[in-house]
């Protein structure tokens, strides 16, 4: 198989813009400039935003990813209502997100509107995507426009890069963190240069975050196998690129190349419960990202436009499993070296139209191939096995309509129809060996209506039926020979429904919320049962349940000097008939909420306390036998801001100020205290 690290390249985007900031936008200190969206990676939004009415989205700017001190995209989602993150809780060490109750496997990711997919199993680690070159992350919750192609059955999460406005921008930012005993365990270093005349602009960004360890509470109680202090196998590498150029010959047409790059390590601490002979002594010496795709924007005539992507991606990861817990030895029939190589390529093209003055009709077309490549070498006995090859190409065809019936009142409706080929797919067993071939169509459609009021507040109903395609992993994984492959798994399915608004109770305050429920048909279930006089797991359509929940989010100017704000989510997620006794879904809290203050104590000086508080949440045990609660906890963070000149910022903050011992994992505690300090220098 061939390692060699080649890149990605796509085309076209949406132009529109996301409206409807996230809680905390509205309280930027003015100590940070706020980063240049790029609008051609934002993605489709105007099932989420019809007039001047928000549906439920949400977007996290740049000034808030600095002034909370987020660094990798999971964390961003902890501050908007509706949705949870997990920073790096389970064996394999991966940031996890949750919206509305809808995990990383019914969402979708995307960069620039160009969708992030893996085709093996599609388990995203949100903690190795850095935010320091970001101009925002857009949200979809619950509704994702059609127009965004297939996925989205629960939500949408999009990554917008940065995009030079001036002849000339240079920033530079860099900084540590450090234990709670003063100890340096991380840096960050980023930097930015760039600039634009009137026709062109040229940017190169990149970002680099090393983290050595994370060091427990001291309130931890050590075990055998993990003792006080620092957390064993819990590095991090990674860093990243981003090259942009972009041509705009006029005022509405807009055309850009961009290449991004990231590379990723990143070791696996173990359950501090379990035996140590029991744990899987794993690490990822590459978790690799390439990316190169086009984005344009062209009008037709006085009421068009067409929007354009190709793009190619492609994913390195390398899984590693030791014979012994130090990680040094692999001689066992335990350790063996797991390779993934895999590609993407496709496009999309997108037309709209203003029919008349009241009515905008949309229509998209989007093709994507997927290639999973892999191989495994053990070591005892010593072998390596031939290259596993899947391929699978996914189509889908939108058309979505925005009707303005009156000044107080639009109509959103939109439907899409999605497949997907299966033209090979591949694993190994005395020999590789090629899975019947099944191929999954779904059919989706969207609705929504807005009233916007003479006197500023707005409501909205909305309702979506949207599908998520199993992966390659759900249809054939075998689990390391404790599974067997169902290639006619079909598609998950939810129906989401939610009834939401905004208003300004005073001018200076302002109130967003929302009620939803989701009706999940068809979920993907690993059932255990009896082949061939062995026990073992097939996954099947045999899941049905219900995501219900609210949301709100409250932002106050208390005085020319202080801003408060706060976000509360309530979410339950109930499962019928469950294929196991006493099972529960596991990792997201009931109660969920975000509380913070902005105090401009001083001109250049400005101080953000904030509490992040959760209920306990299902989790189980390593054999998955038993389901119990854990994890509640109330954290206090404190961040400070000091413009030293109008060049200069520097940021400095404690994250769990009080050393809070918790769990969101069984047998996986979280870091305790930490504190960080970075200086920005910018043009």
């Amino acid at each position: 198989m061939n390692r060699t690290k080649t890149i990605l390249f796509a085309a076209g985007a949406s132009i529109a813009t996301l409206a409807g900031p996230a809680f905390a936008q509205d309280a930027a200190p003015a100590t940070q400039p706020v980063a240049n969206v790029y609008p051609l990676g934002e993605i489709e939004v105007t099932a989420r935003k019809i007039g001047d009415v928000n549906l439920g989205g949400a977007v996290v700017a740049a000034v808030e990813l600095r002034k909370f001190n987020i660094t990798t995209a999971n964390q961003a989602l902890n501050l908007i209502a509706g949705t949870d993150a997990a920073p790096t809780g389970g064996p394999r060490n991966e940031g996890v997100i949750y919206i509305h109750g809808f995990d990383r496997f019914e969402t979708t990711l995307s960069i620039d509107g160009i969708r992030v997919y893996l085709p093996a199993d599609n388990r995203l680690d949100f903690s190795r995507f850095l935010t320091e070159d970001l101009s925002e992350i857009q949200v979809a919750k619950g509704y994702v426009s059609v127009l965004d192609g297939p996925g989205g059955m629960g939500g949408a999460i999009n990554l917008v890069t940065r995009k030079p406005t001036k002849p000339l921008e240079v920033e530079l930012w860099g900084g540590g963190g450090f234990d709670r005993d003063g100890s340096v365990n991380s840096y960050d270093l980023s930097g930015l240069i760039g600039g634009r005349t009137d026709k062109y602009y040229l940017q190169l960004s990149g970002a680099r975050s090393d983290i050595s360890h994370d060091k427990l509470s001291n309130d931890y109680a050590s075990t055998s196998v993990q003792p006080a202090g620092n957390r064993y196998h819990s590095y991090s590498n990674d860093w990243r690129i981003n090259l942009k150029a972009g041509f705009t010959p006029n005022d509405t047409d807009e055309y850009s190349i961009n290449y991004i790059e990231q590379d990723g390590a990143k070791g696996a601490p173990y359950n501090v419960y379990d035996s140590i002979a029991t744990q899987r002594y794993w690490d990822w010496p590459v978790w690799d990202i390439r990316s190169v795709y086009a984005l344009s924007h062209t009008k037709l005539g006085g009421n068009a436009y067409v929007d354009g992507k190709l793009y190619y991606n492609q994913f390195i990861n390398d899984l590693f499993s030791y014979s012994n817990a130090a990680q040094t030895l692999m001689n066992t029939p335990k350790a063996f070296k797991s390779y993934y190589d895999d590609s993407a390529f496709g496009g999309r093209i997108e037309l709209g139209a203003n029919l008349t003055a009241a009515d905008t009709l949309k229509a998209m077309f989007e093709f994507r191939e997927d290639r999973h490549v892999q191989h495994e070498t053990t070591f005892n006995p010593l072998f390596t096995q031939p290259d596993q090859t899947s391929v699978e190409d996914t189509y889908s065809v939108a058309i979505e309509d925005v009707f303005h019936a009156t000044a107080h009142i639009d109509v959103v409706g939109g439907v899409s129809y999605d497949w997907r080929d299966l033209k090979q797919a591949q694993d190994y067993s005395n020999g590789v060996i090629n899975y019947p071939l099944r191929n999954s169509n779904a059919l989706n459609g969207q609705g929504a209506v807005t009233y916007a009021f003479d006197g500023g507040a707005k409501l909205y109903a909305s309702v979506s039926d949207r599908t998520r395609f199993p992966t390659l992993f759900d249809r054939f994984s075998s689990r390391f020979g404790g599974a067997i492959s169902n290639p006619g798994l079909l598609p998950e399915r939810a129906v989401n429904y939610e009834v939401g608004g905004s208003t300004l109770i005073t001018p200076r305050l302002k109130l967003d919320g929302a009620v939803f429920y989701s009706d999940v048909t068809d979920i993907i279930v690993s059932v255990p049962l009896i082949y061939q006089g062995t026990a073992v797991t097939q996954s099947r359509n045999v899941g049905s349940g219900k995501y219900y929940g609210a949301e709100a989010s409250i932002h106050a100017n208390l005085s020319p000097t202080v801003d408060v704000g706060a976000n509360y989510t309530y979410i339950r997620r109930v499962v019928d008939n469950p294929a196991t006794a006493g099972f529960e879904l596991t990792g997201v809290p009931i109660n969920k909420a975000f509380i913070y203050l902005d105090w401009r104590a001083l001109p250049a000086l400005t101080v953000t306390p904030s509490l992040d508080m959760a209920s306990s949440r299902w989790t189980t045990n390593t054999a998955g036998t038993a389901y119990f609660k854990i994890g509640s906890y109330t954290l206090a963070n404190l961040g400070l801001t000091w413009r030293m000149n109008s060049h200069v910022d520097v940021l400095a903050g404690v994250k769990n100020v009080f050393d809070r011992n918790y769990q969101l994992v069984y047998g996986f505690p979280e870091a305790g205290r930490t504190e960080y300090l970075s200086l920005h220098m910018h043009l």
